[in-house]
């Protein structure tokens, strides 16, 4: 996340120590801003990952009861696709490989493809009520797609196993800035640097950098 290498270069860069042409590649690669050449970032995602009873599911993948599907629920939304919580993937991939979970059972994750806008989050404090009570109305959302396929899902998880990420879980475990998914890069209008920045022995990598987001 750049905005967290700028931070911590913060010093060193106010104190004189870093140089102009540096200074400069670090606002461009910071600059969200889509009308002075910047690029925008996407909105942030919701998670849910469980462990569920098997008992009585189909023990293969097939149109009926894939290993992977999206639901949409409104194609004609404001955003399209990219409206938020409009759209949900959701994949159980044990169902294709028995090792990912104990016999008997499945793992299960659900997520919104960068459609969660951070706003509706960045002011709750993460041990308050208002919070813990968004987050069950987060899977709650997130259960009612995974059940279009698995039938009674949230009554068949193993105690112990549902974890709920939010933007602010993301912001603080993976140190994203605003939760964000990532730079909204264009096919065509935009593109990413390189890894190779303009101090000396300083390398960047992940999804602010090329070919980003999607790659390992």
């Amino acid at each position: 996340d750049p905005f967290v290498t700028k931070k911590l270069l913060k010093n060193a860069i106010e104190s004189g120590e870093t140089t102009d042409e540096f200074n400069k590649y670090m606002d461009q690669l910071t600059n969200v801003d889509e009308n002075d050449g910047g690029i925008p970032n996407l909105k942030s995602f919701i998670h849910i990952h469980a462990g569920i009873d098997a008992t009585g599911l189909p023990p293969l993948p097939s149109a009926d009861f894939p290993a992977q599907w999206a639901v949409v629920r409104d194609w004609d939304a404001p955003e399209g696709v990219e409206s938020p919580r409009n759209i949900v993937l959701c994949s159980m991939p044990s169902l294709i490989d028995p090792d990912l979970a104990p016999e008997g059972k499945h793992v299960l994750h659900a997520y919104v493809p960068a459609t969660e806008p951070y706003e509706w989050w960045a002011d709750l404090d993460r041990g308050s009520e208002e919070y813990a009570k968004k987050k069950e109305e987060a899977a709650d959302f997130l259960w009612s797609a995974i059940e279009e396929y698995v039938p009674n899902a949230r009554d068949r998880a193993v105690p112990g196993t549902v974890q709920i990420g939010t933007p602010l879980t993301h912001e603080r475990f993976l140190r994203r800035s605003n939760g964000a998914y990532g730079p909204r890069v264009e096919a065509g209008k935009q593109t990413l640097p390189g890894h190779k920045t303009p101090m000396e022995g300083l390398l960047l990598c992940g999804d602010y950098t090329f070919p980003a987001i999607g790659v390992p």
